[in-house]
């Protein structure tokens, strides 16, 4: 992987959620570069992403209802503002709304 896409796709990632935590901003930008259909991506795109997945997996209960049944739209719209309460604690301004696609990414692995 390139280095310099590596720094742009940080730098995305920085300038979307600038309060990001360190181990946080890791991950996001491990999962923009290496999730296949973020490769290709311009880095803003991989990155917002990227963000929106690792926050809904990992600081909602989005899988949780996953496993109890729920269509991963109806997920999606139970964890949206928890999601966006994450993203405002790492200074986002823009965040996730029900609009679709809006934060869909293209393989459907979020």
């Amino acid at each position: 992987m390139p280095i310099a896409r590596k720094r742009l796709v940080e730098q995305a990632i920085l300038a979307l959620a600038p309060d990001i935590p360190v181990k946080d901003l890791a991950s996001v930008a491990s999962h923009a570069l290496h999730t296949e259909a973020f490769r290709r991506a311009v880095p803003e795109t991989a990155a917002w992403l990227s963000l929106v997945s690792y926050v809904r997996h990992n600081f909602t209960q989005y899988d949780a209802m996953l496993n109890d049944g729920y269509d991963r739209e109806a997920a999606r719209h139970f964890c949206l503002e928890p999601t966006n309460v994450c993203l405002r604690g790492w200074g986002a301004r823009r965040l996730v709304s029900d609009a679709p696609d809006d934060d869909a990414p293209q393989d459907g692995n979020a």
